[in-house]
């Protein structure tokens, strides 16, 4: 695949726009899906569903691609200028009386997510014996991790089925932003629809937004997760801190941001996966909706204890991205700065504790494997055991 680089060099700050070679090949494909994306936000809309412009967008989109024969496409650029703009709408209402009390919040998130594992490495042995799918493969699709860190482990480890452990998370992602929002639609507060438009304002707006986004090649290269979304965060917590006046982002670009997540959403399933058979179908499905029950008990508790809504509760606790969660908050009017600390806390769980302790189940599994062949082979040569 060639690409054409071209660089662009404005107050020191070098942008670098990668223009893949086909690219206006695509544009068709891409003009399709944002119609799509836009009937299905102006129906939901129209229909009175929660988080419209997110949810519209996918549902349109995901059942779209199994009747039209035209390849869809939708730029993962496209999702990340949506992510920058939630971060940045996320960085202006960002409150620092959160992390009162933080060390009985940093327990109470501790328990959770050990409890979650618990509950996933239970979930992970019943898909091995119905599903008849390998334990390493089995771990690996129940783990409530993040779609790109599980995907990327998969690759990197041998013998992990990585068709199926892409369609168990996929469909983990796709359950819990679909069903989240009707879950709680009668709980829903009318989020703030940001500023509204003013031409004065656009300049200010384009210039935040460009700065943001150049804040991410930073993130990048402090490997922080989610560059997209949680650099710009900082970045204007930063500007707050220096009180540094930003502009309010108009309700119209958080309209356009979840479109464009929507979108993306709703085109991470592909038809080819619903070649992987009955059974690991329907345990996929399963599985993501036993999920959803815990991660709805484990809300409960929040509810109980620290007194949270029923939005922010269970936002906070369920399995889905990080981006993902704070964006429904953000549509849903639930405490986004809550929710974002809990998945936080949750993304840095998986990827310091539960995937290098996945990593040595895995090396584990292996092991014992080859024993049981090298003893197989002994015992074919007439060896006893």
């Amino acid at each position: 695949m060639t690409f054409t680089t071209i660089d662009l060099w404005y107050s020191n700050t070098y942008i670098i726009i990668l223009l893949k070679e086909g690219f206006p090949l695509h544009l068709k494909s891409i003009g399709l899906v944002s119609v799509i994306s836009l009937v299905g936000a102006l129906v939901f809309d129209f229909l009175h569903f929660p988080v419209p412009w997110m949810l519209g967008p996918l549902f349109t989109v995901l059942i779209s691609q199994f009747f039209i024969k035209y390849e869809l496409y939708w730029p993962v650029h496209f999702r990340n200028v949506g992510l920058i703009i939630v971060g940045v709408s996320i960085g202006q209402t960002f409150q620092f009386s959160v992390f009162a009390g933080m060390g009985w919040l940093i327990f109470f998130m501790l328990l959770l997510n050990v409890v979650l594992v618990i509950i996933s490495v239970l979930m992970a042995f019943g898909v091995q014996k119905i599903g008849n799918v390998p334990l390493k493969t089995a771990l690996t699709c129940t783990v409530p991790g993040g779609l790109g860190q599980i995907v990327l482990f998969a690759e990197e480890e041998k013998d992990i089925d990585l068709a199926v452990v892409t369609y168990f998370h996929v469909v983990r992602v796709i359950s819990i932003v679909l069903l989240i929002p009707f879950v709680l639609s009668g709980h829903v507060v009318q989020a703030d629809g940001g500023a509204g438009f003013s031409v004065n304002e656009i300049i200010p707006i384009l210039l935040l937004l460009l700065a943001s986004g150049a804040t991410v090649w930073f993130g990048k290269k402090l490997k922080i997760p989610v560059p997209y979304f949680l650099t710009p965060i900082l970045f204007i917590i930063v500007l707050s801190l220096f009180s540094v006046e930003t502009p309010e982002l108009p309700g119209y670009l958080l309209h356009i941001a979840q479109l464009l997540m929507g979108a993306y959403i709703g085109l991470l399933l592909k038809p080819n996966m619903i070649k992987l058979g009955k059974r690991v179908l329907l345990l996929g499905v399963g599985s993501a909706l036993l999920l959803m029950i815990a991660t709805f008990a484990q809300g409960l508790l929040l509810i109980y204890f620290l007194h949270y809504s029923l939005p922010t509760s269970f936002l906070s606790t369920a399995a889905g991205g990080l981006d993902q969660m704070s964006l429904l908050a953000t549509a849903i009017g639930a405490d986004v700065i809550t929710v974002t600390v809990f998945q936080m806390f949750r993304l840095l769980f998986v990827f310091l504790f539960v995937l290098p302790l996945l990593k040595m189940a895995c090396s584990f599994i292996d092991k014992r494997q080859l024993n049981r062949g090298i003893k197989l082979t002994l015992n074919e040569k007439g060896v006893p055991k």
